[in-house]
């Protein structure tokens, strides 16, 4: 052998002991961060994109609001898509679960995410297709029921205003419905 197949086949292994070792790994630091920026913008961008005006201005949604300690404001088009909202008051020591949706006869409905039978559990619905499903029972409500129909294992309702487009629900209706949060002494199953 000569003096160069030598120093040949030694940068060789050399070249595969690097590998193995992980010594010629390329710094994929650059490329890492690089994504994570284009994620990040894409975000913000999507973000303030959802909510366009007609003119081609962005806005941000408006959301609920409290009005004179009394009421709770809710603009109408946050409902549009259909989907079931879930919402909480704070009354004292105790979370006052509600949701409020759009059905598919095209009314804004509200009710406690609770029901008379199933609510000591403290479990609520979920939204699946156009029913409220307990997540308790697994029994289904078509949502042209929910605010229609009252007792067993239906949604609790919850009183509401529709006001030009504006979703109106009183403090003292909500706070009403704490009977299905007092899980005082109650076995949550």
């Amino acid at each position: 052998m000569t003096k160069q197949n030598i120093e040949q086949k030694t940068d060789k292994n050399e070249a595969k002991k690097a590998m193995v070792l992980g010594k010629d790994k390329p710094n994929r630091l650059p490329v890492i961060g690089l994504a994570i920026g284009v994620v990040l913008v894409a975000a913000v961008v999507a973000y303030f994109s959802i909510f366009e005006n007609p003119n081609g201005a962005t806005a941000r949604a408006e959301g609920p609001r409290i009005v004179n300690g009394t009421t709770v404001v809710f603009p109408a088009a946050m409902f549009s898509d259909g989907m079931a909202r879930h919402f909480e008051y704070v009354d004292g020591d105790r979370t006052i679960r509600y949701f409020i949706l759009k059905s598919s006869d095209g009314v804004l409905r509200a009710a406690f995410d609770a029901c008379d039978v199933c609510w000591p559990a403290g479990k609520g619905y979920y939204q699946e297709g156009d029913n409220m499903v307990c997540r308790n029972c697994g029994r289904k409500f078509a949502s042209v029921l929910v605010n229609e129909v009252k007792g067993g294992c239906n949604p609790a309702p919850l009183q509401r205003q529709l006001n030009a487009d504006k979703l109106v629900i009183q403090i003292m209706d909500i706070q009403d419905g704490g009977r299905y949060f007092d899980f005082k002494g109650k076995v949550s199953s």
